[in-house]
């Protein structure tokens, strides 16, 4: 008896995100498109190829690069903006003493936590960018479309998306738990004697955003990250609200670890993405 061929093409409903191979239109998920076997890949409906038609093709055509974009970029740039606006006014003032005032005074703080800032992005940064491959695919400091915001890190990994804000914080993170028996409960992340617990309302808008754009069926999970922090020798890492709150070598093997995402998935969510939240 002899075996039917499978069809080289499927009509589907998208489980995950992807991209369309002809014009690179973004299919969100759950979308109707024609996924083709031979390339592992999607095209929009309206891309419609007769039945029967072969087309005979040379090398295969690259996809365009994405942009992963440079960790801390626009962080480092804010840093040096405010610098030098600090010492055009200084210089202008002080024609005379201008580069003397300079040299025996520093930045504010408000100026010198941009540079703080950078440096922690740069470091998580690097060594995601070295542990990347097929299936743990990097984006960095993309923009929040309509938002003075933007997102230091996205990882895609087989087992979702990770939205990952470094903190370059000095002090203990730890996690303070108020009321709930008679007062409702309340959670506040301390780094030190600092309360940071805005820090966790602000991943939690950027998890929705990423989970927005890539769908239900994919699990997506906020991290912040805290580079030299006051970290215990044992234990220390905690999660509050849904977000996990941990130090930089915690953070790598779960990035990772095996499952179930397919490399092609992590491919399209990576370029969609990287499409939907350009670099900063």
């Amino acid at each position: 008896m002899e075996r039917e061929t499978p069809s080289a093409e499927k009509r589907m409903r998208l489980r995950y995100a992807g991209v369309c191979r002809i014009c690179a239109a973004e299919l969100p998920a759950r979308t109707e498109a024609i996924y083709e076997r031979s390339t592992k890949t999607v095209r929009c409906l309206s891309h419609h190829e007769p039945a029967g038609l072969v087309v005979e093709v040379g090398e295969p055509t690259e996809p365009a690069p994405v942009d992963v974009g440079v960790p801390g970029a626009s962080a480092r740039r804010e840093f040096e903006r405010r610098k030098a606006r600090r010492e055009k006014r200084i210089r202008e003032k002080n024609p005379k003493l201008g580069g003397l005032i300079l040299a025996l005074s520093d930045d504010p703080q408000s100026t010198r936590s941009w540079q703080t800032g950078a440096v922690g992005e740069e470091r998580v940064g690097q060594r995601l960018n070295e542990l990347a491959t097929d299936s743990l695919r990097v984006l960095h400091d993309r923009r929040i479309p309509g938002s003075r915001a933007n997102i230091d890190h996205l990882v895609v990994t087989p087992n979702g998306v990770f939205v990952v804000d470094p903190k370059r914080y000095a002090g203990r993170p730890r996690l303070r738990v108020e009321g709930g028996l008679v007062r409702p409960r309340v959670e506040k992340l301390l780094v030190g004697s600092r309360n940071c617990t805005k820090l966790v309302d602000g991943a939690l808008k950027q998890v929705e955003l990423v989970k927005d754009l890539v769908g239900e069926d994919v699990p997506v999970h906020g991290v912040l990250c805290f580079v030299e922090s006051d970290w215990p020798l044992i234990g220390g890492s905690f999660t509050t609200r849904g977000i996990d709150v941990l130090w930089p070598r915690k953070l790598y093997p779960r990035l990772q670890a095996a499952g179930p995402l397919e490399v092609e998935t992590i491919a399209g969510l990576h370029t969609m993405l990287a499409r939907a939240l350009p670099p900063a």
